[in-house]
């Protein structure tokens, strides 16, 4: 997709995605995830039982089909509207956002597995993919992309591998500095902050280290050896 001129911005940012919370901002911005059409979703829910009870073909189970076409468009409308804005509101302000490059067909993958090898953690797996597919992470990367790129901006997926185990204060990585799910405590350096802006700082960090190891190339200039957080990464020139 071709670009428009020069973006009115400087600003880079990296953006973590998760389930419980929608999207993580290295500057420590937090969004929240798209809970408010749940209540849609709970009313589709109680509609569908109603349906369950009535007799197929008949007067009252075609209305009750009407019913849930009718909650069903106005939760698409709603997770629309939350991702537009929201891409917006990104691609305005910032020229170049970094973000995790994951595979959510991987990641929405059934846990049941084969008839052989049996899924574990079904019941815990099926949630999660729910909340995967709802957060609409892929259509969310879908619409920054084009509106970055209409702006002059750029939108750069990196590997963010160890990105939630690393501290973007010391560059320390350890499976035990996850304290908790939304917690992230550095046992070498004591920094402490919210798990997901801690990952969007480092997403940060390996996507701006990348991009400067492919200006270098490109000019012929050799790279200046990584720093510690760099070499944690595994961002390597």
């Amino acid at each position: 997709m071709i670009k428009i001129g020069k973006h009115a911005s400087d600003s880079e940012i990296g953006i973590d995605a998760g389930v419980k919370c929608f999207a993580a901002f290295s500057d420590g911005t937090l969004i929240e995830g798209m809970h408010s059409f749940r209540k849609h979703e709970d009313a589709l829910a109680r509609e569908q039982r109603k349906l369950a009870r009535k007799k197929r073909g008949s007067n009252n189970w075609k209305k009750q089909k009407r019913e849930i076409a009718k909650l069903h468009h106005t939760i698409a409308n709603v997770r629309s509207d939350f991702l537009h804005k929201l891409s917006t509101d990104i691609s305005k302000n910032h020229a170049k956002v970094f973000v995790e490059g994951l595979h959510i067909k991987n990641m929405s993958a059934s846990a049941r597995g084969t008839i052989e090898e049996p899924g574990m953690n079904v019941e815990a797996k099926s949630g999660l993919n729910k909340s995967i597919l709802d957060q609409g992470w892929y259509e969310f990367k879908r619409q920054l992309d084009y509106k970055l790129s209409w702006s002059g901006g750029i939108l750069v997926e990196v590997n963010p591998r160890h990105t939630s185990q690393t501290c973007s204060s010391c560059g320390h990585r350890a499976k035990e500095n996850r304290v908790f799910q939304d917690i992230f405590r550095c046992q070498v350096c004591g920094h402490e902050e919210n798990a997901d802006v801690n990952a969007a700082k480092n997403i940060l960090t390996v996507g701006q280290t990348g991009m400067a190891c492919q200006a270098n190339r490109i000019s012929g200039r050799q790279q200046e050896p990584a720093g510690n957080r760099e070499e944690v990464l595994s961002v390597a020139c």
